[in-house]
This record gives C-alpha cells, structure tokens and sequence, in this order.
C-alpha cells in the first residue's frame, strides 16, 4: 500500500511540475523506486485483476519514458512490466488456443513475440547507455560482449541481464520456425551465463531456474546431472518458495524422460507452495500454479 502512495504522489509531481528538472527528478526517483524489488503487481494474487490492470500501467511507464527516455530504473521497470504481461497472458493464451483454433494461436504467438521484442528494446536500451556499443556487439559476438560487464557494475546490470535474455529467449520460444530469432539463441545463453558468473544467487536463484529452462528449450543433449544441480541450487536458494522452480523442473526433465512419477511429485510440489510466504512475488507463484495444474490435468495426454 505504501509503494502505491508514494507512486500516485510521484505521478501527481510529474503532471503538475512545469520547470524541468523538479520533473526529471520526480521521474528519476519514481523509476529508481520501480526498479526495487517486486511492485503492487507482483505482490497480488488476483491474476485477473493484474491482467486487466497491467497495460494502462505499462502504456503510463511508456508515457514517462517519453519525457525521460533513458532513465534506467524506469527501461528495467518497463522490459520487466512486458515479459510479464505477455507470458502471463498472451503466450498462455496461446499455449491454450493451440489445442482448439490453431490459427489464432498463431495470432496470439506474432502478438507474444512483439510484447517480447518491445521488453528486449528497453532492457537492452539500458545496457546500451552503461556500455556503448553492447548492442551492436551482442549481436555479432555474444560473448566478447557481456564480458564489457564486470562485478563493479553487477547489481545494476545483472537485473537487466536477466530481462535481457528472458525476453529474447522468450521470442525465440513463441517463434521456433523464424531462422533469424533462432540465429540469435547464443546471445540468451551468453548473457544468462555472464549473469550467472556475476551473481548466481541473485533473486533467490532465479538464474539457475532459467538455466534448466534454456538448456531444455534448445533440445541438446544437456548433462541432466548438471540441470539437476541448478535445480538443487535455485531449491536452496528459495527455500522452497518459488512455485515456479518445480514447475520448470518437471517440464524440462520429468516430461522429456516421461516419468510420470517425479512429473506428479514436482507439480503437486508446486501447488504446495504458499504464495502468501513471499509477498513481493505473490503473483508468479500464483501464475506458476495455474500452470502446474494445467499440467496436471492433462497428464495422461503429455505422459503416455
């Protein structure tokens, strides 16, 4: 409710301020404070309400960046705001259609990987303004450069590192027969490694949840031993908390290796997890949920 005061206080500032720097200061700080940690949307467990609420929201975060194009707090706030809303809701979306109207599904997948591509813009428009030429660079070397981002710089960039490559590989997923999204696959992975090797712990372990993710996405023959250790890491590191965690673990393994035992175990592992025990990502355990009972309700289609 704070978080809430103080940014309908923040916005009142900005339409009311006529001089220019009181303005760009009252939108640096809303984007620093937007930057921090999770928001009222994140917190809530009304995956209706959020999906309704989400694109004025965005569309507001859009209109600010307009007058302060390269705030970081508010690039970070805008890339995280999009990946969201379009896995939550239009990529599910279409995950669903797929299984009844094959066409709008298609539809529903060109608007995810747009939401997706518009989410990459902003994070690595950040990157950009800390490290002139990363863009260029990330895409005809990935690995030369996210090595221009060292440890001195890691708390600020490691955030958007993830959203970088969520994004990107996020576009990729929802647009697998597209030769020149998938030409860009080695940028996800060398900026997801890079972000590993800065700060493996960060956000409870959510790197090494996406490493078993990614790994499995591109369908190598990835030691399982070494996913099983991200698994273990990321479990440690959240305590158990992030539904989502088993979620991935049972897609990316249990469903490939057809193991219907450990598939059920994880996913009513999932549904165990009490979101209210981490307010600040209350929403994507409830979200992870959703999914794990999707999952469960279509076992003996996905487990033959």
């Amino acid at each position: 409710m704070r978080r809430y005061l103080v940014f309908s206080l923040l916005l009142f500032s900005v339409a009311f301020a006529t001089a220019c720097s009181p303005k760009r200061y009252a939108l640096n700080t809303l984007g620093d404070m937007l930057s921090k940690g999770g928001s009222v949307y994140e917190s809530d467990n009304d995956i209706i309400l959020i999906g309704e609420a989400l694109p004025f929201s965005l569309k507001l975060l859009e209109s600010l960046l307009v007058e302060s194009p390269d705030q970081p707090g508010l690039l970070l706030s805008a890339s995280r705001g999009y990946v969201l809303y379009a896995y939550a809701y239009v990529h599910w979306q279409a995950d669903l259609e797929k299984l009844f109207d094959i066409e709008n599904a298609r539809v529903m997948r060109e608007r995810a990987q747009n939401l997706y591509l518009r989410a990459l813009n902003y994070s690595l428009h950040a990157l950009e303004l800390s490290h002139p030429g990363f863009e260029n660079t990330l895409a005809t070397n990935p690995q030369r450069a996210v090595l221009a981002i060292t440890s001195s710089s890691a708390d600020s960039n490691v955030p958007l590192l993830y959203w970088s490559a969520a994004a990107l590989g996020l576009a990729i997923s929802v647009s697998k027969n597209d030769p020149r999204m998938l030409a860009r696959l080695p940028e996800v992975g060398a900026m997801l490694d890079r972000a590993l090797t800065l700060d493996e712990d960060w956000n409870r372990g959510t790197l090494h949840e996406f490493k078993i993710t990614w790994a499995a996405a591109q369908h190598t023959d990835a030691d399982e031993s070494i996913l099983r250790d991200h698994y273990n890491r990321a479990l440690e590191l959240s305590d158990g908390e992030r539904a989502s965690l088993f979620v991935t673990m049972a897609e990316a393994i249990s469903l490939p290796n057809q193991d219907r035992e450990e598939f059920t175990f994880l996913l009513e592992n999932a549904l165990a997890v009490d979101p209210d025990n981490d307010p600040e990502h209350r929403l994507l355990n409830v979200i992870a949920q959703r999914r794990a009972k999707w999952l469960l309700s279509h076992i003996d289609e996905l487990i033959l």
